[in-house]
């Protein structure tokens, strides 16, 4: 079954200006998150997560990526340091293109930790690079298949078991012909609940927005555009742990969708900082309805 809609072209969005990312220069360190330690030499890498996850083929894939970024754009970023060094964490990140998801990955991974991935099924067959994404983390979600239980019972188990994880909250590349995060799925919220509730303890959740990358051309993509992410503090949601041991078989579903809510309006919180520009005041993309509805996200 293939997804609603079709993204809006690079023509709907303005490229990143240099103005507004030297006025995030003067209120952020930014710093190139395609080299190893961006945030400085006193990082530790997680050796033995490293070595979990074939050292040798993620080397070799993020090494490419980084050829690939900087030939093709200029990236920066800022908030790596609250990447955890240890233990398991989330990452909620944006989906506005298909290229730009590589931002928080390459990120991480330069920052000394190995996430899992949640990425559609489909990318596990491309050929040659699609057994390199396994081979590096890549969990496959099989979409449209009745499967989302399972696909967050998966996606529990990596968090249980001390791995970090990383979830595109969208679903899918967003539909908002402005490219704004979009109606997110459920199913960060009942992935952070259910695995807090399974340890006892809030598991650190991190909101990370990236923009800029929906303005390359991927065919002649000079001059390079800018891209910046921003890796946001710890969301807070120990409010909704309180009850936790009387939940009884999974979270409640007011609960999962405060949690959802949080991490939707965090997003596009964060993408109009990078921007420099309002979220629409028509309101969000709402992906069932393919059309705007209200909201306040700073409420």
């Amino acid at each position: 079954m293939a997804s609603k809609g079709k993204p809006s072209p690079r023509s709907a969005v303005k490229p990143l200006s240099d103005a507004q990312v030297a006025k995030l220069a003067r209120e952020h360190t930014l710093v190139d998150p395609m080299r190893d330690f961006p945030t400085g030499p006193n990082r530790k890498a997680n050796v033995a997560e490293i070595n979990a996850q074939h050292p040798k083929g993620t080397k070799r894939l993020l090494t490419g990526v980084d050829v690939v970024f900087r030939a093709s754009c200029k990236t920066r970023a800022w908030g790596l340091d609250n990447v955890p060094e240890t233990g398991p964490f989330i990452t909620a990140a944006s989906h506005v293109t298909m290229f730009d998801v590589f931002v928080p990955m390459a990120s991480l991974f330069h920052m000394g930790r190995r996430p899992r991935y949640m990425a559609k099924a489909e990318m596990a067959k491309w050929p040659v690079i699609g057994k390199w994404f396994q081979l590096v983390g890549m969990q496959p979600v099989q979409r449209h298949a009745g499967k989302a239980k399972a696909i967050e019972e998966t996606s529990v188990g990596i968090l249980i078991s001390g791995r970090p994880l990383t979830v595109w909250p969208e679903g899918t590349v967003t539909r908002d012909p402005q490219k704004w995060v979009m109606s997110v799925k459920e199913g960060v919220g009942f992935i952070a609940l259910e695995a807090s509730r399974r340890l006892g303890r809030e598991v650190p959740l991190f909101c990370a927005a990236t923009w800029g990358a929906a303005s390359i051309n991927h065919w002649w993509p000079w001059p390079r555009k800018n891209v910046v992410m921003c890796y946001d503090h710890q969301l807070e949601y120990g409010d909704l742990l309180d009850d936790m041991d009387d939940w009884g078989d999974e979270p409640p579903a007011d609960k999962v969708n405060e949690l959802t809510d949080r991490v939707f309006k965090r997003l596009n919180v964060l993408m109009e900082e990078i921007r420099g520009e309002r979220f629409p005041a028509e309101g969000y993309w709402d992906y069932r309805t393919m059309s705007r509805k209200p909201i306040d996200i700073h409420a």
